[in-house]
């Protein structure tokens, strides 16, 4: 029986585990976050958006998701 990999990450101040070989913008899908409506910042350094495909998560690496909600 073959275990899935994965990655030790800490996700707005909680550890989490998730499966190798996500990028950031897999990462955002499989929360059911858009894209556009989520600001990255990735080992203290905020992400510009067109950069959430190329950036794949590494073990250890720390995440704060910012979500916008419209409303009025």
């Amino acid at each position: 029986m073959s275990a899935t990999k994965t990655v030790a990450v800490r996700l707005n101040g909680r550890d989490r585990n998730i499966d190798i070989g996500h990028t950031v913008l897999t990462l955002l899908a499989e929360l059911d976050l858009q894209p556009g409506m989520v600001v990255v910042e990735l080992n203290r350094e905020i992400l510009e958006r067109e950069r959430y495909a190329d950036i794949e998560v590494n073990d250890g690496d720390s995440f704060e998701l910012v979500h916008f909600v419209g409303g009025g």
